[in-house]
């Protein structure tokens, strides 16, 4: 047998079901492959996107939102749920203009930071984050009230930003942006 095969565990049972908009709780019985039963409880939920956005060297931050499993307001970077039927790339300028105001047109350039979606936690969930660069035009507007924070594309500036940062994608995806051959500092 190899070792895919022997991964595989069999559902016996779904013994309850909880769905929402946004989220759906299972609980199930499984029998490993050693043929052991066990109780198993997962969510399922869309997928994420995260936008890097810059503009004129600086990343911007939409104002910090309230957080209810943290209980505080925290700084992330633009972001949401991916609409079903909707792929990663096709989200972003809906999340900026949602997060940062500002139009479509204003988008330069949009540039994936994963091409695959990363698994969020994949021994409790199905969900996937998808991160991305958009730099917007350097002409652009940006309404000040949509700003919450804006940091240097620099060594120092990422250095500060991170002690800033409590949500892990969040900071994931800047050290993976980061450490791409395309990052210049």
């Amino acid at each position: 047998m190899n070792s895919t095969e022997k991964s595989h565990w069999k559902t016996l049972d779904r013994f309850v079901e909880i769905n929402s908009n946004w989220v759906k709780l299972i609980g199930e019985h499984l029998e490993t492959t050693e043929g052991q039963i066990v109780e198993y409880w997962r969510v399922e939920r869309a997928d994420s996107v995260v936008v890097l956005t810059i503009q004129a060297d600086k990343l911007l931050f939409p104002p910090p939102m309230y957080r209810p499993g943290v209980a505080a307001a925290t700084l992330d970077f633009p972001g949401g749920r991916l609409p079903e039927d909707t792929t990663p790339a096709a989200a972003v300028p809906a999340i900026i203009k949602k997060e940062l105001g500002v139009n479509e047109s204003a988008i330069a350039r949009i540039q994936p930071i994963n091409t695959t979606g990363w698994a969020i936690n994949s021994s409790f969930s199905n969900q996937k984050l998808y991160g991305f660069v958009a730099e917007l035009q350097p002409t652009a507007t940006v309404n000040p009230e949509f700003i919450g924070a804006a940091y240097p594309v620099t060594p120092e500036g990422i250095r500060d930003l991170l002690k800033k940062l409590t949500c892990l994608q969040c900071r994931a995806l800047l050290l993976e942006w980061q450490n791409q051959d395309n990052f210049k500092c």
